[in-house]
C-alpha cells in the first residue's frame, strides 16, 4: 500500500494531467447536460409550476432556460432524473 503522501501525489498529478487534457487511470463522471426547458414544457408546467414543484427558485430556473447558466452537481442529477422518471420524482416529493 503507498504512503498517503505518494497516493496524494498521484491524484495531484492525476488531476494536473487531466485539466490540460491529457488521459489519466481516474474514472471521471460528467453528466450531459440537459434542456430544462424542454423537460419542463414535457410535464406540462409552467416556469412556476416546476420551480415550485421541485424546490428551484423560479430566477434559477429563468437563468437555465435562458442559457445565462446551467445547472450543476445536484441539481444536474435532479434534472436528469426528472426528465427519466418524472412521475417517481413527483411522488417521492409529494
Amino acid at each position: 500500500m503507498a504512503s498517503a503522501f505518494e497516493s496524494i501525489a498521484k491524484g495531484l498529478q492525476e488531476a494536473i494531467e487531466l485539466n490540460q487534457g491529457g488521459k489519466v487511470e481516474a474514472k471521471t463522471h460528467r453528466p450531459e447536460p440537459v434542456d430544462v426547458a424542454a423537460i419542463r414544457k414535457n410535464l406540462g408546467m409552467t416556469q412556476m409550476e416546476f420551480a415550485a414543484k421541485f424546490s428551484i427558485s423560479v430566477s434559477t430556473l429563468r437563468h437555465w432556460e435562458h442559457g445565462n447558466r446551467t445547472p450543476h452537481g445536484p441539481a444536474l442529477a435532479l434534472l436528469h432524473v426528472i426528465s427519466k422518471e418524472p412521475q417517481a420524482v413527483l411522488r417521492a416529493l409529494s
